[in-house]
C-alpha cells in the first residue's frame, strides 16, 4: 500500500502541472481581462460584477497615474478597447501592477514557482492575500458541505437498505416517486420556495434570510451561538440535501439488491442465520464499499460545486461566491489560487477514497494493480 500512495502522491504533480496550463491557456484567450475592468469602470462603460471592483479601482487608478484628453487614435492606448481617453502611460502602469507586462509563459512559469511554495498572491481587486480571502470564506462552505455531506449518508443509507429489502413494494414506490421528484427540482429553486414558505413573512416567518449567525451573537453563552448556527442553516442545507438523495438512495439500493443474490448469502440464509445477521453481518460491508469510499469525493463535489446559487440566495459569503465574483471581475490570483488549492485538494480525497476502500474491505490490494 505505501508504494502504491507515493505513486499516487506523485502523480499529482504532472495532473496539476495539466490543470493549471489548461486554464491558463483558456483564460489567455478569452475577452476581456483586469486592466479591461479598470478601464470599463473609469471610463463608464462597464459595471462590474461587485462593489469591491469599483472600490479598489480608485486605488488602482490612484497608484498608476492620472487620465487625461487625448486623441481619439486607437493607437495612442494600445489594443484596449474602450481605452480612448486615458494615456499609454497609464495603461502600462496597470499592466505592471497587475503583472501582465511580462509574456504569458512567463507569468506561468512564476505562477507555478509561487504556487509550489503555497504563496497565492493578493487578489487584483480586494487588495488582500488569496490565502486570507479563502480561510475566510471557508467556514461557510465547510459549513454547507459538512452538513449536507452528513446528512445526505444518514437518510440515504438506511433507506436505500429499507427500499432493497422492500424491492418492489408500496414502501419502494412511493419513497422512490417521492426522491425523484426532490431530484428533479432545481436545489435553487426549493431554496426560493422554502424562503417564501419559512423566512419572507408571507407564510411563516420561522427560519432567518441571511447569514450563519444573528448579529451580536458572540457575546451569547455557547449553547445559544450553537443553537443560533443551526436556525441559520437549516433552510440551506435542507435545500441542498433534498436534490442529493436520489442518487446516494439508489446506489445503496441496487448495490445491496447486487449482493443479495451473490452465492455467499444463499449459503448464510441455508447455515440458518438470521436475516438481519445475513444483512448487517455479511452483506452490508460488501454492499457499503463503494458507498461509503465515495464519501471524499462526495464532500469534495458538494463543498465546491453545488452551493454558489445557495449562497447568494441565502446570502452566504462562501467559496462558491468568492470563486464565481473572481471569474466575472478576472481576478486571476483569486481565480487561479483557489482553483490550484481546490484541485489539490481534490486529488487528495481521491486517495483517501483509496485508503477507505481497504478500511472497509482489507481484501482490497491496491499494489497489484496499476496506478
Amino acid at each position: 500500500m505505501l508504494s502504491y500512495l507515493v505513486r499516487r502522491l506523485l502523480l499529482i504533480i504532472p495532473t496539476l502541472f495539466g490543470i493549471m496550463l489548461i486554464n491558463f491557456a483558456v483564460v489567455q484567450v478569452l475577452p476581456g481581462g483586469p486592466v479591461e475592468q479598470v478601464i470599463a469602470e473609469l471610463t463608464g462603460q462597464g459595471v462590474a460584477a461587485t462593489s469591491r471592483v469599483s472600490q479598489q479601482t480608485g486605488d488602482i487608478a490612484g497608484g498608476g497615474g492620472e487620465t487625461r484628453s487625448v486623441a481619439s487614435d486607437s493607437s495612442t492606448t494600445g489594443a484596449y478597447r474602450g481605452a480612448q481617453g486615458l494615456s499609454p502611460e497609464f495603461i502600462a502602469e496597470l499592466e505592471r501592477q497587475f503583472g501582465l507586462d511580462k509574456p504569458a509563459h512567463e507569468r506561468f512559469l512564476l505562477m507555478l514557482r509561487n504556487y509550489a511554495v503555497f504563496d497565492f498572491g493578493e487578489s487584483f481587486f480586494r487588495g488582500r492575500p488569496v490565502v486570507d480571502l479563502v480561510i475566510e470564506k471557508m467556514d461557510v462552505s465547510i459549513s454547507l458541505g459538512l452538513w449536507t455531506t452528513l446528512i445526505t449518508y444518514l437518510v440515504c443509507i438506511p433507506l436505500g437498505v429499507a427500499k432493497a429489502t422492500r424491492d418492489g413494494s408500496r414502501f419502494d414506490l412511493w419513497t422512490s416517486g417521492a426522491i425523484i421528484v426532490g431530484y428533479a427540482i432545481p436545489s435553487f429553486l426549493f431554496a426560493v420556495l422554502l424562503i417564501i414558505l419559512f423566512a419572507s413573512g408571507t407564510y411563516w416567518e420561522v427560519f432567518p434570510l441571511r447569514g450563519l449567525t444573528s448579529v451580536g451573537s458572540s457575546e451569547w453563552p455557547w449553547y445559544q451561538q450553537v443553537a443560533d448556527y443551526f436556525w441559520h442553516i437549516a433552510l440551506p442545507v435542507f435545500a441542498m440535501v433534498v436534490g442529493g438523495f436520489a442518487t446516494l438512495t439508489m446506489l445503496t439500493k441496487n448495490s445491496f439488491l447486487d449482493q443479495l443474490g451473490q452465492q455467499y448469502v444463499i449459503t448464510a440464509r441455508a447455515k440458518g442465520l438470521t436475516e438481519n445477521r445475513v444483512l448487517y453481518g455479511h452483506v452490508f460491508r460488501n454492499a457499503m464499499l463503494i458507498v461509503i469510499a465515495g464519501f471524499p469525493g462526495a464532500f469534495v463535489a458538494i463543498l465546491f460545486g453545488s452551493s454558489l446559487l445557495i449562497e447568494v440566495i441565502f446570502s452566504l459569503d462562501g467559496l462558491g461566491l468568492l470563486g464565481f465574483e473572481a471569474a466575472l471581475n478576472r481576478d486571476y490570483p483569486v481565480m487561479f489560487g483557489t482553483l490550484y488549492f481546490f484541485s489539490l485538494l481534490g486529488l487528495l480525497m481521491n486517495i483517501v477514497g483509496d485508503i477507505m476502500y481497504t478500511i472497509v474491505d482489507p481484501r482490497i490490494d491496491f499494489e497489484r494493480r496499476a496506478v
